[in-house]
């Protein structure tokens, strides 16, 4: 029954995102126009060092790095911290925690038909693109495999972090300022924007042991290694599984301990 439940959830999700096919567009639109920019400035940056390598990386490395961490972004990146400050500001949040289901699992599952939507509409054909242009570069082998792994790990993640800045909410009654911060954060220390064998090595060391490397630069590690070892695979999916738990719990506790702020017309 409960799967029943879920499924309809992500359905009604699905029906939701092909609804809206002109904010498709322009995401696409955009993504381009930010990876035109992201192509010169990388393009420069190599040109003014003067080498075909920087940190372990060629330009061709770094933009399919990039094109792909861009992908990855619109695939993941919901908007469940908005949609719990609406909820809380409104006073829907009372209604929703009035249902049968948990309102973290119906707000996720609420989501899912945008991750299936998203995934099929702007990863896959990404993917499919660059390995073309490329000719190849991006490996086909068991590195897919361990990728598949690491992504659910990441969405659970990235979902657990989202959960736990909207409940902030709860206390200040604004999420904007909170959640842009969280965005410029997520994105810097995830190597969604920089790629983290970029980042300088006292930083780079802090930040793998981080949760939000776990999120983009993870999967994209699995996904561009033609033949991982089994070291690195069991290291990186470890890690994430960690945090998985970890970020699950903390999530669920802090909203727990916070439902006790909740205040509707002041009541």
């Amino acid at each position: 029954m409960k799967a029943k439940r879920y499924l309809a959830l992500t359905r009604a999700g699905i029906i939701e995102e092909m609804q809206f096919r002109a904010s498709f567009l322009i995401m696409v639109v955009g993504n381009l126009l930010y990876l035109i920019v992201v192509y010169f400035l990388w393009k420069a940056i190599y040109a003014s060092a003067g080498t075909d390598v920087v940190s372990g990386m060629t330009f061709n490395d770094t933009m399919i790095y990039l094109v792909l961490a861009t992908a990855l972004f619109n695939f993941l990146d919901l908007y469940t911290v908005w949609q719990i400050g609406r909820d809380i500001q409104t006073g829907k949040i009372v209604l929703d925690l009035l249902k049968p289901m948990e309102y973290r699992k119906y707000l996720f599952w609420s989501y899912s038909g945008s991750f299936v939507t998203h995934f099929f509409l702007t990863f896959v054909p990404t993917f499919i693109v660059v390995a073309v242009v490329t000719h190849g570069a991006i490996p086909l082998g068991i590195n897919i495999l361990y990728f598949m792994i690491s992504v659910v790990m990441a969405i659970s993640i990235n979902y657990s972090i989202d959960f736990f800045v909207g409940t902030i909410c709860l206390y200040t009654e604004s999420i904007w300022g909170i959640n842009i911060m969280k965005q410029v954060i997520v994105l810097l220390l995830s190597g969604a924007t920089i790629p983290i064998a970029f980042f300088p090595e006292p930083l780079k060391s802090i930040v793998y042991y981080l949760p939000f490397q776990s999120i983009y630069n993870a999967p994209l590690s699995l996904l561009l290694d033609s033949s991982p070892s089994a070291e690195k695979v069991l290291t990186t999916l470890g890690m994430q599984l960690f945090w998985c738990v970890a970020m699950l719990i903390i999530s669920k506790v802090f909203w727990k301990a916070s439902l006790r702020q909740i205040t509707v017309n002041g009541g």
